[in-house]
């Protein structure tokens, strides 16, 4: 009875970050680019790296791509899914690797900014890639220095959103993750003798 409720609960949760996700990317696509066009803030994503802190890439990964599909739609505009899709993508493998891998070593804050450069480069590769108009290349230095900046506000946002939780509590959340995971990778007599 209990892992129904825990299933609900996480299906719940996993809703209401995907719908203020949504609602956040189209608040902001509300406002006009910032210095470079096409470029915004990408407050969205607080909520996407909050699932992946939560619970697993795997969620981190569905938020992104329901948020760039359903977000597209509302613009109008579907030619955006493959700079928005294959940027998110991007982002999210980097911060997924860098929080399962380097985290507490590397702060949210770096793993942030690093997340923000790599989507913010990515699009620009893909834009160039479609419209064969290589002087785009000229925008990266920019979209770094964005990336750089939009990867510390919403860093600082996680931070913020998560200073009540002890980071005993994250560490727990990672390391009950791991154990689940060599659990499961273990054969079935092994389970049923230690379980």
């Amino acid at each position: 009875m209990s892992a129904g409720k825990n299933a609900a609960k996480k299906i719940a949760v996993l809703a209401i970050l995907t719908a203020l996700s949504l609602i956040t990317f189209i608040i902001e696509s509300l406002f006009p680019p910032l210095i470079i066009p096409g470029a915004k803030m990408g407050l969205a994503n607080v909520f996407s790296f909050a699932a992946l802190i939560m619970y697993s890439p795997v969620e981190a990964f569905a938020i992104v791509a329901i948020r760039t599909v359903l977000g597209a739609v509302y613009a109008g505009n579907f030619s955006a899914v493959l700079y928005s899709f294959t940027g998110g993508i991007v982002s999210m493998a980097v911060s997924s690797v860098l929080t399962y891998t380097a985290h507490p070593r590397v702060s949210v804050m770096a793993i942030s900014v690093a997340a923000a450069v790599a989507h913010n480069i990515t699009q620009n590769i893909v834009f160039v890639f479609l419209s064969g108009s290589y002087l785009m290349f000229g925008y990266m230095p920019y979209l770094i220095l964005l990336g750089i900046l939009s990867g510390a506000i919403v860093g600082g946002v996680i931070m913020l959103l998560f200073r009540g939780v002890p980071k005993s509590a994250f560490e727990k959340v990672i390391f009950e993750r791991k154990k689940k995971e060599e659990k499961d990778s273990k054969p079935l007599e092994q389970q049923d003798f230690e379980g």
